[in-house]
């Protein structure tokens, strides 16, 4: 709770350090994500089609394989950010403002190539939504550091 937390001035590294390790005890959905976050590598050795002349049977299409990567994904993601203390929250924010600069490249490079409109539309969504998330972080973090300045 807010009343729990200490002003940025008393936070040592080993206060910040016994809040990772209370946050992280090992829990059935810890466990099950540890297993599941090898399966990219898996599922990215299966191939897309069978080869010619085999009868295994495995057909998976890209866009099936790429879905279960999302979803993979999330799930990782998920465990990951619910076990931050809030000590570690700002940080993070930081790292996920610059992965949604990365992702506005991503998109702006995908808007640039002659794609089918699907690929424009993902593309332009992208766009927005990356440009928000990155102008929101960057508010949030000015008002942030606002707090610390001391008033004259």
């Amino acid at each position: 709770s807010a009343s729990q937390l200490l002003p940025a001035r008393d936070i040592a590294p080993a206060v910040i350090l016994s809040q990772w390790n209370e946050r992280m005890p090992v829990e059935p959905g810890f466990l099950l994500t540890t297993l599941l976050s090898g399966s990219p590598g898996l599922l990215l050795s299966i191939p897309a089609t069978s080869p010619p002349g085999s009868d295994t049977g495995v057909t998976v299409t890209v866009p099936v394989l790429l879905l279960a990567l999302f979803v993979l994904a999330i799930f990782v993601g998920f465990e990951i950010i619910t076990r931050i203390p809030p000590t570690l929250h700002t940080p993070l924010m930081s790292g996920s403002n610059a992965i949604s600069g990365i992702t506005l490249v991503g998109a702006l490079l995908t808007l640039d190539q002659g794609n089918p409109a699907l690929a424009k539309v993902l593309g332009c969504a992208a766009v927005i939504l990356a440009t928000v998330n990155v102008v929101g972080g960057f508010l949030v973090t000015h008002r942030m550091l606002g707090m610390f300045r001391r008033k004259k």
